[in-house]
């Protein structure tokens, strides 16, 4: 038997190339994202707004991907621009968490279009005349965003007026249009829930410069306080029952592009980490071992259950994103099969990132270190709806044949 020595340089699919993602050829460009490296961490050591970035993928047509043909984009599906956000997120994480807000609105716009539904064709318009739009869902204390909300919304003339307050509201400082949702209880006993968006002209909002977090620190996901903030009918594209009961391709689809996004960016972070890992073994010594650490038995161990981890996130994602893609019928199973996935890649993810900072040694508790940031910007991806707690109950009543709007009973 020969034996080799161990590499001196990164292996294929470090962190120098991310040759673990696939390319998603011409979509971006290799020097754009060792510049977005570059600025990773300076962005989020200064807790700044990835400015930099967002205009070189404005300029470049990036946030353009979802838009068909008729509107001037290229038409890229859900799974393509997954990947391309995978790519991107191994590079700099919350410059593509940000970005996904804006897929959000145009990447299901441009599904119910391809569906015959016009309802949101204006998205799709206002997006290819450049505008950005961005998704305030999040609400302290509802845990089921968008099918239940804490914001009331109010009829009046020629359209309806928002109070509340929203969180985690990513591309604060840019977007053009704030997609939201609140109650209308003007019938208690049959709440609906009232879908809109509110131009950055409009009046009765305010925007709180609340971000300073844990991780994903550039995206500037500050607080939106409404006040009687008013959207016209015509950018009010569904008004529907509160809960399951109402929800149809508009809130599914919302799922898909948001829930199944995030996860291909935290697969992107656990990509990086990996790589980074793989690197890194090579290098590591120990008194007690005449060769690097790549040779200790349990560190070989450790990279397995990281490389499993990934080859799961990776078929799933694929899997998934591919059926919505190409039109596959799940029927009634696609809620379960968006929030099983995004669950199943999030906390895969997460437990690869941890176990990269256990293999790269303690450096990686530095902030000037990469892995830092990393490990920071992956535990993030936990707090992403829908929960742990949500998805299990959801996955397990839809499992069931259980109505997931029936409460639970107690004694």
């Amino acid at each position: 038997m020969t034996t080799t020595a161990a590499p001196t340089t990164p292996p294929p699919g470090t962190a120098e190339s991310g040759a673990g993602i696939p390319a998603a050829a011409g979509i971006l460009d290799e020097e754009m994202l060792a510049r977005f490296d570059r600025r990773a961490p300076s962005y989020d050591r200064e807790n700044r707004f990835f400015t930099e970035d967002f205009d070189e993928l404005r300029a470049c047509g990036y946030l353009d991907l979802a838009l068909p043909a008729e509107f001037g984009g290229p038409g890229r599906t859900l799974a393509e621009i997954g990947q391309a956000q995978r790519r991107l997120a191994y590079h700099a994480p919350a410059t593509a968490i940000a970005v996904n807000m804006h897929f959000y609105w145009t990447g299901l716009a441009a599904d119910l279009l391809r569906a015959g539904d016009r309802s949101c064709a204006w998205i799709l318009e206002r997006a290819a005349a450049g505008d950005v739009f961005a998704a305030g869902h999040g609400e302290a204390g509802n845990d089921v965003p968008i099918l239940a909300s804490t914001t009331t919304a109010e009829r009046v003339d020629g359209g309806w007026e928002f109070t509340g307050h929203k969180i985690f509201g990513s591309l604060s400082p840019v977007w053009d249009w704030f997609g939201i949702h609140g109650t209308d209880l003007s019938d208690p006993a049959n709440p609906r829930i009232v879908h809109g968006f509110i131009p950055r002209s409009s009046r009765g909002y305010r925007i709180e410069p609340t971000w300073d977090v844990l991780g994903m620190r550039a995206t500037e996901s500050n607080d939106t306080l409404l006040d009687h903030a008013f959207v016209a009918d015509e950018h009010v594209p569904l008004v529907c029952p509160a809960g399951f009961a109402g929800a149809g391709p508009f809130q599914v689809g919302i799922f898909a592009w948001a829930l199944l996004g995030f996860a291909n960016v935290y697969a992107g972070i656990a990509q990086r980490a990996f790589d980074l890992t793989v690197a890194k073994v090579h290098q590591r010594t120990s008194i007690a071992l005449t060769r690097s650490m790549a040779y200790h038995p349990e560190v070989q161990h450790e990279v397995a259950e990281m490389r499993m981890d990934l080859e799961t996130v990776d078929a799933l994602l694929a899997k998934v994103t591919g059926d919505w893609s190409t039109g596959v019928d799940h029927g009634a199973d696609w809620p379960l099969k968006i929030i099983a996935a995004k669950h199943v890649a999030v906390t895969r993810s997460w437990r690869v990132v941890d176990t990269a900072l256990d293999l790269t040694g303690g450096a990686g508790v530095f902030r000037r270190n990469r892995m830092e940031q990393l490990f920071r910007d992956a535990r993030m991806g936990r707090f992403h709806p829908a929960n742990s707690a949500l998805t299990h109950e959801l996955v397990a009543k839809f499992s069931l044949g259980i109505n997931p709007d029936e409460q639970p009973r107690w004694g």
